[in-house]
Formats: C-alpha cells, structure tokens, sequence
C-alpha cells in the first residue's frame, strides 16, 4: 500500500512518468493526469479529453529563460509570451488567445495553480511569474480550454505546478551563473529523506540580480521555497512554503522613433515594482480504502505589492470648475474651448496588500459501475481575500499650456519647464510642483465557494465518457476609505458597492481509443471569471482610472462566460515518433476589456463589450531515435471580436478629431484582437554528442500581429488622422503615428550541458543567436519627447517593447549527498 500510494500520488501529480499501476484502470504503462487540481488517482492520459502539455523539471532547467513562461514560449503549441512591462520576470503568457499577466488592465483567462492553489492575485486575477521559483517545479501541466474543474478564470486553459519534494532532490546542490547584462545568479539547495522513509525535506533559495539590458532597468530577486513531508501506508502530507522579496523595473513601451540606433532606450522611468510574498500551504491524502482516496489542501497566502511609476501626466479641466484634487482652475479660455490642458510629469506610487485564505477537499472514488470502470470525484472549496488599497500621486505641471492656473497660487510665467532629467526620469520639485494626493483608498473583501463533481466512465475498453459540474458563488465587497459612502445629496461618488456572481459551468467529452497508439476526443466545457475588486471600482465611463488604478464610483459588470468546442485526436506513428493534432472554438460572452475613456492616454475604464471569439488549430510532432531527441509543432489562433462595440484613442488614424475633444473608433465584428499572433512554428532538437554531453537547439517563429489601440484594424500609419493635436499638421515623416502592426519575428536558441562527474556539471545558454532585431508587443500611443529625448510638442507614435538582443550565459553546479541511485 506505501509503494502504491507513493508511486500512484506522485505520479497523477506529476503527469511525466510512467505508472503500471492501477490495474482498474489501465492494462498498460502510460502517463496518467490528476482530473483536478488536487492530489487524485491518476487517469491514463490516452482517455482524457483534451490535448495537454506536460514540462519536466529537466527539460525546464536545461532550456534559456529566467521563468517558466520562457519554456513555455518557446516549447508549447499555442502559447506566445510577451514583456508588456518590459522586465522578464513580468511576462505576459498568452495560451490561445487568453490572457496570464501580470499586469492590471490586460484582459485575464487563466488559471494558475501551485500544488492545488489558486495563485491568481485576487485583485485583477493577475498571474505575478517571479513568485514561483524555477528551482522548486517539480512537474507542470498546461490544461487546454473552459475547464470548469480549475475554478474562476479558466476561460482559455490552466496552469497546473507541482513542487518537488525531498524524494526527488535528495542531496545537495550548489549552483551559480554568469554572464550577459551583468546577470548573477547563486543557487543553494539541499533535501533528504530520514532513515525510515517516513519523512522528507526540502529547501532551497536562489538570489538573482541583473542590470538588464535597457536603459535604467535592473532587477534583483531573492526566492526560497521549502517542503517537508510525512507519509506512512495510508496517508501523506506536504507542508510547503514559498518566499520572496523581488525588486523589478520593467520600463515598458518606449515610442518607436526614440529607438533609432538605441533599442535600449526606455520612454520615462522609474517603472519600479516590489513584490514581497508568503505563501504557506498544507497538502494531503489518505487511502481510506484501495479504491477511495481522500484529499485536500488548505494554504495562507500574504502579498505584498509596491509600485512607482513616473510618467507623462496630462489632465482636461473644465474652466469653470476646478481639478479633481488639486485646488487649481483655468483662467483666460475662450469660451469656444471651454477645457484647458495641464501636462506635466506625474509619479503615481501604489501599495496593495492582500490576505489570502482557502480550503479545499475531494473525494476520489475508483470503483467499477454496472461492470464499467468508473471515477468519480466530488469536492468543495472555500476562498476568502482582504485587499487593501492606496494610490497616491505627485505633479509637476510644465509650462506647455499656454492657460493660466489660479487656486494654489501657481501662475503659468513661474512654472518649469523642467518636468524631467536628461535620463527621462519624472522631476518632482520646482515651480509647478504639487503636493503629493491620495487618489484612492479601497478595502475589498471578496469570497468564493464552490462544489464541483466529475466522472469517467470507460463504456469499454475503446469508448470513455468525461462529465463535470462546477458551482461558484462569488461575493465581492469594496469599501471607499478615502471618499466613504456613497452621498445621494452631494452625488459624491464612493466605491462603496457590493456585488453578488452565481454560476454553475458543466462539461462533457467523449474520448474513442480503436488502438493503443490512436486516441481520438472531443470536448464542451464552460468556465466563468467573476470581475474582481479593481475591475468593479473602475468601471465607469464618464470617470477614468488611472492604471495601476485610480479609482471612481462604478456601475456593476456582468461576470465573463467562455463556452469552449475542442476536438482533436493523438497518437503515435512509431515507438519513437508520436503526434497529436486539435481544433477549438471559444466564445467569451460578456468579455472584460479596459477602455480609455474620453480623449486621455492614461485613463480608461473597465466595461463588458460583448462576445470576443478565439478558434484554432494545433499540430505536433516529436520524437526519439538513439541520442537525438526533437520536437515540433505549428498552432494557428484567431482571436477576433464578435460584438461591435466604441473605443477611444486619438492616436488611431480612423479616430479623426473631426472637431471634437472625443476620438472614437469603431470596432465590428470580426476584427482581431491585438497582441495575438495568428500563427507560431516552434521546434526543438537536442543531441547527445556523448553520454556526458548534450547540445540543444529551439527556433520559434510568430507572424505579425495588431497592436493596442488598432482593435478595428483599420489605421494606418501616415494618414490624414495622424494629425498633431495643436496645429493640425502631420509629425514628423509619412510614418506618422506608426504602424498598426509589429512585423513577425524569428528567434534561435541555443544549450549546453556538459557533466565532469564527481558532482560536477557545466552548462551554457545563449538566445537569440543571430541578433534579430524585433518587437514583442506595441501599442498606438501620445508622448511629448522627440526623437533626442527633449520634452516638448505632443507627438503621436506607436509604442513598443523591442526584443531582447543577443546574450548568453555560463553556469556551473556541484552536487553531493544524493540517493544512491542518482550518483
């Protein structure tokens, strides 16, 4: 029972071994797949319904990259990353056409998981990648489409990661790397099992610091995970424990005509996060009899977020009223143009604190059913967060407008022009500048409670039959501790608001095996996200938001609905070469989109613009034949809108001012969505030139793709509405505005592993070995810096975040203490 329980938990964790076990089940050796995110009996991957990707800690470790999203861009079907923040360790991973970021504003739809929890931030579902620590995967699983069984936000696919354990680690490793951009990073690890098998334990902690390779961005991470574990014939718990305290500047969109002969250059700074976190969770399992198991997890997690962002800062004020929070008021308007400008810099500053409880249980039958092998599981969850949040900002208003402002005492002869230093950096002294302001104070509390069920049922040994239900009841609290409640009398408006999400989400899939090497499938499933806390106090058009987010009073929105189709088959041509093919339809109803509001380049608001559809197609081939391994596969996304609905950005070529303060452009249906690329190839080869060395190559390609601010496709660069603000006149030359497309791009990786024995290893990195010069997102944008960096004129211009240039580094690591069988 003990070996049954080790090698069949482990292995249903884990989904990257072989298992000959669970003879109810299956006849013969094959991966096997956790129905959920917690620990159950495995189900052999051939029956399942669905194509999912499986990455080893080996594979991982041995490929370029910093986080996992790095393995994942450049080895799973379907998946492009992005640093819309401009810093690797802020990734952005995009799996279909749905969203895991970490940034608030970008439109979220999926689940990610740590050892059974819920690791999307509460507040804004973001997925923050440099709190998971490459060092401690033990096993990760990429789970496709609206499964329901993954709870809130899984509207495109999950993310399931498994820890490793002191089994898998036993010993000590010591490791350190060197190399391009000033990249250092130290790695200590050690884990062990006691003499009697009954304990294990692991802990290790990695430090990593770098300048980056822009202008001003340096990071500096500190990670500690750490498990210990007990388990004896019938049960099995893991108490695990995940650190860390990580500084990032990601300086993020830099408008394209500053990059000239420059691609480190960077738009305004600091663009500084600090993510500070604790996240405790307890595991278990128990074999109450051989055909049931019992399972759980409960976790605490604490998080601790702060950010400063110094930018352009640009207000529209009405002459006869005064700015939201500064006592100033426009004097000398002509009444034709009853607003007035103030521009400046701006240094907004956030803290976000949450608390985050949860509780989960299930219970795994894997007993026959009127002569049927069956499984059948049912459990219940419970989530509780408290989210405290501040935003303060501080002005320095420019001499740019030509307006004088009274109130404050400030007049337009005595303001400074200097609103930044040569280097971009926001100034925050002189003339024009203001005291510091609260924007918003915002305590939310929001709970989910859920019940969820799902059976396989094999007809027989060539038809199984897949179901599941999901039932989430989501609260969510928001108290204004800045304005207080909402006064009808003064219409003061408040964040004050409570609202209420129910829904049960079902899926059904058949899968068909006429062979052991041929599975054919096909799918229905539906997931929902409830909108969270920042999504409810930013959601009203006439009152913008500042993101990382200034908040106004709200309207309620409607929670996001995915219904998803998936058919696909798998299979293997030989012993050595396998293949596996799908097509998907995805229809989000009630999508969540940040949209600018009125004419600012800064502020927007978050609304439920209609259905947005995603539908595809993925192809993969992979193989072994003595020491060469290899991998490819080709994955086609089309992400369009399926409801027309209005958009606001003056630097859109089809958005004329037309005579009005508003540049709205129309989006219909059928229009791609941005940041998606409609096609990838990505291909992998690795080579072992002798038992002790091996040489790694990965090429992926990814076409061109639309950017932010071109949701109906339609502008262009050098057209009549890139017109300049103040004097009607095109900027610059015929690429005025810039492109509304950023150009495919190709990138070649390189690896090298090299062991000396007694312990020790060498291993090598290199990316982008040809130093292609490329772009990895973009966005239609305002700025008042031209080509030299010198403020002045508003210039409009595409953003964009430039790929990372050639690099590479060297590593070394030394192993000592390990179980028998590894040395």
């Amino acid at each position: 029972m003990k070996l049954k329980l080790t090698a069949i938990i482990a292995l249903a964790l884990a989904s990257s071994a072989s298992l000959g076990a669970a003879e109810k089940l299956t006849t013969s050796t094959i991966n096997v797949y956790s129905a959920t995110p917690l620990p159950s009996l495995g189900l052999p991957l051939n029956i399942i319904p669905a194509n999912i990707q499986i990455a080893t800690p080996k594979a991982i470790n041995a490929q370029s990259g910093v986080s996992l999203a790095d393995f994942m861009s450049t080895n799973m079907q379907s998946v492009s990353v992005t640093e819309m923040g401009g810093n690797p360790w802020q990734p952005e991973v995009t799996f279909r056409g749905y969203s895991a970021s970490p940034l608030l504003g970008m439109p979220q739809g999926m689940s990610t998981y740590v050892d059974g929890v819920r690791v999307n931030e509460p507040f804004g579902d973001v997925t923050l990648w440099d709190k998971i620590p490459n060092f401690a995967i033990g096993g990760m699983q990429l789970v496709p489409g609206s499964n329901p069984m993954y709870g809130l936000n899984t509207l495109g696919g999950a993310i399931a990661i498994q820890t490793k354990s002191g089994r898998q680690a036993q010993g000590v490793g010591i490791e350190a790397e060197y190399g391009s951009w000033n990249r250092q990073r130290a790695l200590v690890e050690y884990g062990g099992v006691s003499k009697d098998g009954s304990m294990d334990f692991y802990i290790g902690h990695q430090t990593t610091k770098e300048d980056g390779w822009r202008q001003f961005s340096p990071s500096h991470l500190n990670q500690t995970f750490a498990k210990t574990g007990w388990q004896s014939e019938k049960t099995k718990l893991d108490l695990s424990y995940i650190g860390t305290d990580n500084k990032l500047i990601g300086n993020g969109f830099t408008p394209e005509h500053m990059l000239s002969g420059d691609r480190d250059q960077i738009h305004t700074r600091p663009d500084w996060t600090n993510n500070y976190y604790h996240h405790l969770a307890l595991n278990g399992s128990h074999w109450v009899n051989n055909d049931v198991m019992l399972s759980g997890n409960a976790y605490y997690r604490k998080s601790n977020r702060h950010t400063k962002n110094g930018d352009l800062y640009e207000s529209d004020i009405d002459a006869a009223e005064t700015h939201d929070h500064y006592n100033i008021a426009c004097a000398g308007v002509e009444d034709v143009d009853p607003e007035c400008e103030l521009k400046g810099s701006v240094l907004n500053t956030s803290h976000t604190k949450q608390d985050n409880y949860g509780i989960a249980g299930q219970m795994t039958f894997n007993q026959d059913f009127m002569g049927m092998k069956n499984q059948f599981i049912a459990g219940t969850g419970f989530d509780y967060s408290l989210i405290r949040f501040r935003q303060n900002e501080r002005v320095n208003l420019s001499s740019e407008s030509e307006e004088t402002f009274a109130g404050a005492g400030i007049d337009s002869a005595d303001l400074t022009a200097r609103v930044f230093d040569a280097s971009r950096e926001a100034i925050l002294t002189g003339a024009g500048a203001l005291p510091q302001t609260q924007t918003v104070g915002l305590t939310g509390k929001q709970w989910t409670a859920s019940l969820f069920a799902t059976d396989t049922l094999s007809l027989n040994d060539k038809w199984h039959l897949n179901a599941g239900v999901r039932y989430n009841h989501t609260k969510v609290e928001n108290n204004d501790t800045l304005r207080g409640a909402y006064v009808p009398v003064t219409n003061e408006r408040s964040l004050t608001a409570t609202d209420d999400y129910k829904r049960l989400n079902p899926s059904i899939g058949i899968t068909h095996t006429p062979t052991d090497k041929l599975s054919i499938f096909g799918t229905y499933s539906e997931s929902s996200r409830a909108p969270t806390s920042i999504e409810l106090g930013c959601s009203n058009p006439a009152v913008g938001c500042l993101l990382p987010s200034a908040m106004a009073d709200d309207p309620p929105l409607k929670q996001v609905v995915a219904k998803t189709y998936d058919f696909g088959t798998r299979g293997s041509l030989t012993e050595e070469i396998k293949w596996n093919a799908s097509i998907y339809h995805a229809m989000n109803h009630q999508d969540l989109q940040f949209i600018r509001a009125g004419n600012s380049t800064s502020r927007g608001y978050y609304d439920n613009v209609g259905r947005t559809q995603r539908q595809g197609l993925d192809l993969g081939l992979g193989g072994q034949h003595d020491r060469f391994r290899w991998n490819a596969s080709y994955s086609y996304i089309r992400a369009t809108f399926d409801s027309d609905f209005s958009l606001v950005n003056s630097s859109n070529s089809s958005a004329p001012n037309s005579g009005s303060s508003i540049n709205i452009y129309n989006v219909q249906k059928g229009d791609k969505m941005p940041s998606i690329p409609e096609h990838q190839f990505k291909a992998r080869a690795q080579y072992d030139v002798t038992p002790k060395w091996s040489v790694g190559t990965n090429l992926v390609y990814f076409s061109d793709q639309f950017v932010i601010g071109n949701e109906n496709n339609k502008h262009q660069a050098g057209a009549a509405g890139c017109l300049n603000n103040n004097t009607g006149s095109l900027r610059g030359n015929s690429n005025a505005c810039g492109s509304g497309k950023i150009g495919d791009y190709t990138v070649v990786n390189l690896d090298t592993q090299y062991n000396f024995g007694g312990g020790w290893k060498a291993f090598a990195k290199a990316i982008n070995i040809f130093d292609n010069d490329y772009y990895v997102a973009g966005r239609l944008a305002e700025t008042m810096f031209d080509a030299s960096g010198a403020y002045g004129g508003e210039i409009k211009s595409r953003g964009v975040i430039p790929g990372a240039p050639r690099a590479a580094w060297f590593g070394m690591r030394y192993e000592f203490g390990g179980a028998p069988e590894a040395k």
